[in-house]
């Protein structure tokens, strides 16, 4: 039995039917046996404070105070014991003499774990600057963080700005291979070959830009890239500020192993953007919007028409053994609907499919619009999710391993700040409550001003040190040749 300080329980309380208030709301959740401790703070006022943590096997953590910062190997013992049941909270304030117990908070362990790591960007919530970038990588069963890189090793007044982005892994970093892409200064894209970081410039005559948003292949050493030419629109009155629009874009596949770039689509009137494998690397999905300018001025006729940019969601077909594509097949057409979808993920079984949904355009994570939607892929029948979405923004999104968790971006605390959540998966097509990620200190999100991006799960931590990035950033990039 684990008792902390050895603090009692009040032997004499009345009772409260109001549920008592905590930060974060960690109540009623379905969370993972290997989590970071929730610490919390209790939003009550009050003279004095005692938190009970305990299991049905008889286990319990008693604690003082207005918040509640768990030992992590007390924590875990709770965890274990509390696999496949019910953890509970119980909660007692004191005003003057008279203690309350309030009703007893109680979250489900499930019996699923959660994948030790996340790599993630942390970004100022500007579309004016990125002058602080670092790519993150989070220890989820416990509050351990390294820096992979940030962009601040190599910046100065006078080299200028460098945007670091688009980070991605080969099946989970099973494999250990990662890239990363670096915009501005020293710009190229940074790709593990034979077990080193390597530069490349992806960037050929016969393509329109570098590789920009990537998708390794899950066994193969091949990457799909969208390229774009990107620009941004700025709203005077609209409280979402900004557009991130392509004025061209397509899709291309770069093999590693012969430094050969190709085109996958290229078609005049569509706009590609954000291509994904399917778990089995037999087929490929992306988003794609219809754009006929009506203007010979592109960038105006963008400004003036971006509530009409529907983006649809497609996949093409691929052979792994002979590397060649096959015919492009709609998997829901938003824009028959006056919807706009992007952002495709499937799951680890490939039964689902997870996107974003706003009203236009696709870099949903600036569309207040912008939710989580779900689709079985054996029925066609796209949900919104909305036992996890909320009034803001839903964007960024990934699937755990065995499917049963998925870490996502929102700004709904604050409309502000982009914080990344968890929520269970229970495989027949329901989600439950979200939390947000975990934190060392209890009010920490109300007190970093930073946005977390680009949520991945990791089931091995990435190899590479800082330094490590820092060289390959610094060196000339290779050029790749561009295969007809």
């Amino acid at each position: 039995m684990l008792i902390s300080c050895r603090v009692r329980t009040p032997d004499n309380f009345k009772s409260s039917g109001e549920n008592v208030r905590i930060y974060p709301d960690y109540t009623n959740l379905t969370i993972p046996y290997n989590i970071a401790p929730l610490n919390f703070t209790i939003a009550e006022n009050a003279e004095g404070y005692l938190t009970q943590i305990y299991s049905k096997k008889g286990s319990s953590i008693n604690l003082k105070g207005k918040t509640v910062l768990l030992r992590e190997s007390q924590w875990r013992t709770l965890l274990s014991e509390s696999k496949g049941d019910t953890l509970f909270f119980q909660i007692y304030l004191r005003q003057g003499a008279e203690w309350t117990k309030y009703p007893v908070i109680k979250n489900y362990i499930a019996n699923e774990p959660i994948d030790n790591y996340i790599c993630y960007r942390l970004i100022e919530p500007s579309f004016a600057t990125a002058d602080e970038l670092s790519i993150r990588q989070r220890d989820l069963t416990s509050f351990k963080e390294k820096t992979l890189y940030n962009n601040r090793l190599v910046m100065s007044d006078t080299r200028g700005g460098q945007c670091i982005n688009c980070h991605s892994f080969q099946d989970y970093n099973r494999t250990g291979n990662l890239q990363l892409h670096i915009r501005g200064y020293l710009a190229g894209t940074l790709i593990t070959k034979n077990n080193q970081l390597e530069k490349f410039n992806l960037k050929t005559d016969s393509t329109i830009s570098a590789g920009v948003y990537p998708s390794w292949h899950p066994y193969l050493d091949l990457i799909a890239y969208s390229v774009n030419l990107t620009h941004q629109n700025f709203h005077t009155k609209d409280n979402q500020k900004v557009e991130v629009q392509d004025r061209k874009s397509g899709l291309i596949l770069y093999n590693i192993e012969k430094n050969e770039v190709s085109k996958i689509i290229d078609a005049q009137d569509e706009l590609e953007t954000f291509p994904y494998w399917a778990p089995d690397g037999k087929s490929l999905y992306f988003a794609a919007a219809h754009y006929i300018p009506k203007i010979a001025d592109l960038a105006q006729d963008l400004a003036l028409n971006y509530e009409n940019l529907k983006y649809d969601l497609y996949k093409i077909a691929f052979n792994p053994q002979t590397l060649e594509f096959g015919k492009v097949e709609a998997v829901f057409k938003a824009s028959a609907i006056g919807k706009s979808a992007t952002f495709p993920r499937l799951s680890p079984n490939g039964k689902y499919l997870m996107f974003t949904m706003a009203d236009f355009g696709n870099f949903h994570i600036w569309h207040k619009t912008s939710d989580l939607y779900l689709m079985n892929l054996e029925t066609g029948e796209p949900r919104n999710i909305k036992e996890i979405n909320s009034d803001d923004v839903e964007s960024y999104h990934s699937w755990s391993s065995n499917g049963n968790w998925v870490i996502f971006s929102s700004r709904r605390e604050d409309g502000a700040y982009t914080r990344l959540y968890i929520t269970y998966f229970d495989g027949e097509g329901n989600f439950h409550k979200p939390f947000v990620l975990p934190q060392k200190e209890a009010q920490f999100n109300q007190q970093f001003f930073k946005s977390f991006n680009i949520p991945e799960f990791l089931i091995e931590p990435v190899d590479f040190s800082p330094h490590d990035f820092l060289k390959a950033v610094k060196r000339t990039s290779q050029k790749v040749v561009f295969a007809d």
